[in-house]
């Protein structure tokens, strides 16, 4: 699991980072990224998770930004 793995890293140091978590994923191991970046878990994840008021909801491919922020805010789907 990593939290907010580029935090205070430079264009170049998230760029390696990024792609040492999708070589892990590659390579079978199970990533876990909590990040308050939206842009940083849009790319990276397979899967997303929101928890909002209790409740957890998964979403499902494509991952909408717009989607993504209304689970966020606790906006039921159409």
């Amino acid at each position: 699991m990593v939290e907010n793995p580029t935090r205070g890293l430079d264009l170049r140091a998230t760029s390696d980072m990024h792609q040492h978590l999708r070589a892990a994923a590659a390579a079978g191991v199970a990533v876990l990224v909590h990040s308050s970046d939206l842009d940083e878990v849009l790319l990276l994840a397979d899967r997303v998770l929101v928890v909002c008021r209790g409740e957890l909801l998964e979403l499902r491919p494509p991952f909408e930004r717009g989607r993504v922020g209304q689970a966020m805010l606790g906006v039921p789907s159409a």
